[in-house]
């Protein structure tokens, strides 16, 4: 702060006011509460340009990614192509489908500086045993191969508990130690307070911190840089891992390098 004295002389007597003003710091600039509030928040990361990639059936099929990939999983209805477009900055990447229980394939799509992988629903009790069965091996198989996996996005309502499919799904990431972070869907239906109450109540029936939960709106954008903030950070991480390992394989291993959290 700096301040100004200045003076003036009202019925015989003088007056001091003082003033003050924001000195802004060397090569900075002032941050008026005007300014603070309409400041545009600036992406974590820009996504241009998403595309459909292809669909697998089988683990024969599988992609190999020349770059960090990205899983999201969840229930039938839990809204993973809305998130997806969401994401995609897109509104029909990802088709949607009024009946959940539609995505029986992986989907992949190039989201420019990573791979996003799109797995078959779980829970939908509409759909035959023998297809469940057939949808349970397509994603053992999927990530049986968890070297080529970054990350995982579990998409959950923010509505409710979770369910047994969410909890299963949750102990199978934790005993394949795949990294992963709970993604709540519609919190556009819910109030403020009430988002960070079901956030406290959601993670204390998984198990987890509640910094390992973001809460999401594909209809509002709430949420939306959080997971980009997430992506970023994976992508950073998985690509330093690939920079180490090509550096051991040619014997230059730069210990100074650290995966951030």
């Amino acid at each position: 702060m700096q301040q100004k004295k200045s003076k003036k002389k009202q019925n015989g007597h003088t007056m001091y006011a003082v003033k003050y003003e924001r000195k802004p710091k060397e090569g900075g600039q002032v941050c008026d509460e005007n300014t603070a509030v309409n400041a545009p928040v600036q992406p974590a990361l820009v996504i241009k340009n998403a595309e459909f990639i292809t669909s697998a059936a089988r683990a024969d099929q599988f992609i190999t990614p020349n770059k960090p990939m990205i899983a999201v999983c969840g229930k039938s209805n839990v809204g993973k192509s809305s998130f997806i477009n969401m994401l995609a900055n897109r509104k029909k990447l990802a088709k949607t489908s009024s009946e959940p229980g539609r995505t029986r394939l992986v989907n992949y799509f190039d989201f420019g500086e990573f791979i996003l992988a799109d797995l078959p629903g779980y829970g939908f009790a509409r759909v035959s045993k023998g297809e469940k069965e057939k949808w349970a091996k397509t994603l053992n198989a999927f990530f049986a191969d968890k070297e080529k996996i970054s990350h995982v996005f579990m998409l959950a309502d923010s509505r409710h508990d979770p369910t047994e499919d969410d909890v299963q799904m949750l102990e199978f990431l934790n005993f394949h130690i795949l990294p992963f972070t709970v993604v709540l869907t519609k919190a556009d239906k819910l109030s403020k307070m009430k988002i960070k109450e079901h956030i406290r109540a959601i993670a204390a029936d998984l198990y987890l911190g509640e910094s390992n939960l973001l809460a999401t709106s594909s209809e509002t954008g709430y949420g939306k840089n959080d997971v980009l903030k997430k992506i970023k950070t994976v992508i950073d991480n998985a690509n330093l891992v690939r920079e180490n390992f090509a550096e051991a394989e040619n014997g230059d291993v730069d210990t100074d390098n650290e995966i951030e959290e």
